[in-house]
This record gives structure tokens, C-alpha cells and sequence, in this order.
């Protein structure tokens, strides 16, 4: 390997793949294991007769889990965007800032250099 700089990264993505394919085994186990119709209602019964939104729908059992995984994770991914939006605003903000420093550094910079009068030390004072 130390011979080869680009076997770790081959490596990582191998590992990167058999862990895909375990998670993908994992999942169809879990899918075959829960093939099963159930019903999922959108109201409870008492309150779906009150409102006269009776919708229910069979589907396997799988498709219930996995959906409540996959709507469970797009809500925490929305819910850390809304709390970490004032840490990208303030990051935005000083970013903004720094760039406007630099910019006033750069123009205080080239106002305040009285080029030298030998050629020598015009040519070291550049770099």
C-alpha cells in the first residue's frame, strides 16, 4: 500500500460498496419478511365519520416501515436546515466581511508603498 497512493482511496470505496450491499440485504430481508397488507388510514375511525374523510388505502406492511424511515429522515434534514440557518447568515455575513477587509488592506496597501529608489530593493519589495 505504500507504494500505491491511491489504494486507500480504492479500499474506501470498497468498503463503501459492501457496506451498501449489506444495508441493500438488510432492507430486502426486512421488505420479504413484511410483504403483509395492512391498512393505513388517514383519520381515526370516529373522527374520519365526523369529517367525512374516510381515505384509507391497503399496502404491504414493508412499504409503511420504510416510508416512515424515509419521512422521518426528510423531517430532521428540514428541521437542522431551519435551526442552522443563523450560523449560514452569520457565516455569509462575516465572509462578506472578511472580503471587504482584504479589499481595504489591498487599497491601504498600494496608498501607503513609496516605491524604493534602487532597482534592487523594488525587485525584493515585490515579492
Amino acid at each position: 500500500m505504500a507504494g500505491n497512493p491511491g489504494a486507500p482511496k480504492r479500499m474506501i470505496r470498497y468498503l463503501r460498496l459492501i457496506f451498501l450491499g449489506l444495508v441493500g440485504l438488510a432492507l430486502l430481508t426486512v421488505a420479504l419478511a413484511n410483504r403483509a397488507p395492512v391498512g393505513v388510514k388517514l383519520l381515526p375511525e370516529d373522527l374520519a365519520a365526523l369529517t367525512g374523510m374516510t381515505w384509507a388505502i391497503e399496502v404491504p406492511l414493508f412499504l409503511v416501515i420504510f416510508g416512515g424511515i424515509i419521512l422521518g429522515v426528510l423531517i430532521g434534514f428540514v428541521w437542522e436546515w431551519f435551526r442552522e440557518h443563523g450560523h449560514r447568515a452569520a457565516a455569509s455575513q462575516k465572509s462578506r466581511e472578511v472580503t471587504r477587509l482584504e479589499r481595504e488592506l489591498a487599497v491601504l496597501k498600494d496608498s501607503t508603498t513609496v516605491p524604493p529608489k534602487d532597482e534592487v530593493l523594488a525587485l525584493l519589495e515585490k515579492r
